[in-house]
């Protein structure tokens, strides 16, 4: 099973960016977690940063080409772009969005998602170990 792993603007600045929100784990050490559940999951997953919005576009567009299952976490695009929001709404595979802080306890214009409408499921507020859960949520639950 392919999934694609989407990451949105600034998250490749964890580690350093205001880690009383998103905790002391950097981007690298996420690749690391992603990498070791899909293998431990028997997934085969690609992995992409983008402080590009139009690239983010792109990624989501191939996915939806394909039918590729997607782990989304779109950052601030998730609160501000209806271009995510649509580019999600074509996505022929399963999504899942999620978030490394619990953006509902944080600023207002965070509670609201353009992503979330689209998403099979949302996980928000558990750390980097959110891709974890959506990674073996995706596997317990392939079609088929």
């Amino acid at each position: 099973m392919n999934v694609t792993v989407l990451n949105g603007p600034n998250l490749n600045r964890l580690g350093t960016r205001e880690p009383h929100i998103y905790g002391a784990a950097t981007y690298r050490d996420l690749e690391t977690l992603v990498a070791d559940t899909a293998a431990r999951l028997g997934l085969t997953v690609e992995m992409r940063q983008t402080n590009a919005e139009s690239e983010l576009l792109g990624w989501l567009h191939d996915a939806a080409d394909t039918g590729t299952d997607v782990v989304l976490n779109a950052a601030a695009w998730t609160h501000t772009s209806v271009a995510v929001g649509d580019a999600c709404a074509m996505l022929t595979g399963r999504l899942i969005e999620v978030h490394i802080s619990n953006v509902h306890r944080r600023e207002p214009f965070r509670h609201h998602s353009y992503v979330s409408a689209h998403a099979d499921g949302v996980i928000v507020g558990c750390g980097p170990d959110g891709y974890r859960l959506a990674l073996e949520h995706l596997a317990a639950t392939a079609p088929g």
